[in-house]
């Protein structure tokens, strides 16, 4: 283990004894399996870290939405930093958003993230490591099916906080960083591949619950502007 995962062993550790303990449970229960054990961990890691997500998740879509107006805000004070700091200012406070807000989250979850990271990368595995058509979770998947699918749910993920009004780079990170993901996980042990797609899926599930009043918003918005329009063509 590296410099870094020496400092997160007890953590390490702690998470290596957790799945071990549950696949233990899933053992009495007639169903012993290490790929759901680590499934099951994440889901309740990502239950654990909802209220840090909540906050993180919310202050970035919040910045990516203000993105054409900081960018406007740019160009028009570039030649007066201090302005541009004064409105920058006036603009995260009348849209209530806060650009510290998502990193504090972000710092705490970092450490637990490269715990897990450590834990599946060096998990020893007391019985049988095997997971569908995968011979060991410790080894990269042979047919390199959860690497896919680790980008796939990378960019449902990322395209959920991505608003359609957003600037080009803000989309272009919702297609490069599947690309990266899946380009990473292509040799990564397949357990920890595994764990970043349940993430995913737990991270994706929990993003439609923070965001289901606002399409909800959204689609009555729509309804209304067309059937506006309907009227405004009939008094024609």
């Amino acid at each position: 283990m590296d410099f870094f995962g020496s400092l997160l062993d007890p953590i390490v550790h702690l998470f290596q004894t957790g799945i071990n303990v549950i696949y233990q449970f899933l053992s009495n229960a007639g169903f012993p399996n290490y790929g759901a054990a680590i499934i099951l961990l994440t889901i309740i890691i990502k239950m654990a870290l909802y209220p840090l997500t909540v906050k993180q998740i919310k202050s970035m879509k919040g910045l990516q939405e203000l993105q054409p107006k900081m960018k406007k805000l740019q160009d028009e004070y570039k030649k007066n930093p201090q302005l541009l700091q004064q409105e920058m200012a006036k603009l995260y406070e009348s849209a209530g958003v806060n650009p510290l807000a998502g990193c504090l989250p972000l710092l705490v979850q970092m450490p637990i993230l490269m715990a897990i990271y450590y834990a599946l990368r060096d998990m020893t595995y007391a019985g049988d490591p095997s997971f569908f058509w995968i011979p060991s979770l410790s080894e990269a998947d042979p047919l390199h099916i959860l690497p896919i699918v680790s980008a796939l749910t990378t960019y449902v993920v990322s395209i959920q906080t991505t608003p359609a009004e957003g600037g080009g780079q803000a989309k272009m990170m919702a297609y490069m960083m599947p690309l990266f993901i899946g380009w990473i996980s292509w040799n990564f042990a397949a357990g920890l591949v595994l764990y970043w797609i349940t993430m995913n899926f737990v991270q994706g599930l929990q993003q439609w619950w923070m965001f289901r009043d606002e399409k909800k918003t959204e689609k009555t918005t729509k309804a209304e502007q067309k059937e506006a329009k309907k009227s405004k063509k009939k008094g024609k």
